[in-house]
């Protein structure tokens, strides 16, 4: 995976509250943006999973919450409707994301929904946003952090139904890359020499070099001679997507079939490749 460079500004995608927002990485030059030190405009979006909504600190009650010891001031996340409940002045939903819940409340009464969506307008209006959302059904949340009575919940500006649930893993992907920028800085190109010296790239991803010669993504860790030739042959050998059937490996290598299971098992055991069509076709997990 290609970690590195800038992160760039992002509506994501919402109708109203979230223009102009968007996570901002630090300075683009040689030095190394560190924890803690990364500029944000006065209306950040930061995406988010909810067990970092749950886990953000807040030093005192007048002050923003922090997430990976960085201000936030709006977030975004998505999650499954476990609960929806509708009172006079708001709608409350229950989110789950898989690494927790929260509830999420959208104001319906006219001054608050003028407060809360501001010049988004249109795009968030409470019951004409609410369409769509059924329980079980996946939501992708814009809103603020918000503490009440030592109970968390998120002040949603704009909720709407997920309707590509690739937009799931796309939303948990981009809080990963955004967690780990934020915690150990950008990476540096492949071979480059990190800030503490040695092979170790910044952020503490990458190996040192090209150990056993598979490439220097990360260090080989103490596997069998006949599962480095296994591996080496299914990063050498031209094919499709699909990855390279046994067959074809132990054809290649000359090596009995049985010994070339045994090491693909050996290197699924330690996560360097992966099945694809089925269990007898693997491909190296480049990482």
């Amino acid at each position: 995976m290609d970690y590195g460079g800038g992160y760039s500004t992002t509506s994501y995608g919402a109708q109203g509250g979230a223009g102009g927002g968007g996570f901002m990485s630090g300075s683009q030059g040689g030095s190394q943006p560190n924890k803690g030190n990364i500029s944000q405009s006065k209306d950040t979006l930061r995406p988010c999973t909810i067990k970092q909504v749950l886990d953000a600190t807040q030093p005192h009650p007048d002050a923003e919450f922090k997430i990976d010891d960085i201000e936030v001031q709006q977030i975004t996340f998505v999650g499954q409707i476990r609960n929806i409940s509708t009172q006079a002045t708001n709608i409350t939903y229950k989110l789950d994301d898989g690494t927790g819940t929260v509830e999420v409340k959208q104001w319906i009464d006219s001054e608050a929904s003028a407060m809360d969506l501001g010049a988004g307008g249109g795009g968030g209006g409470g019951k004409n946003n609410s369409s769509g959302l059924v329980e079980d059904e996946w939501a992708r949340v814009w809103g603020r952090l918000k503490a009440f009575n030592n109970r968390r919940h998120v002040g949603a500006h704009v909720i709407r139904p997920v309707a590509d649930k690739m937009e799931i893993t796309h939303h948990l992907l981009e809080a990963t890359y955004v967690h780990l920028y934020c915690t150990r800085g950008p990476l540096e190109p492949s071979g480059g020499k990190g800030a503490n010296g040695g092979g170790q790239m910044n952020g503490q991803y990458g190996g040192d070099g090209d150990e056993m010669g598979m490439g220097g993504a990360r260090g080989m860790p103490s596997v069998s001679p006949n599962a480095r030739r296994v591996l080496q042959c299914l990063k050498e050998t031209p094919q499709n997507n699909e990855g390279l059937n046994v067959q074809h490996v132990a054809a290649s290598l000359r090596m009995p079939l049985t010994e070339v299971m045994k090491a693909g098992d050996e290197l699924l055991t330690q996560s360097l490749i992966f099945t694809t069509v089925d269990d007898s076709t693997w491909a190296v997990l480049d990482l």
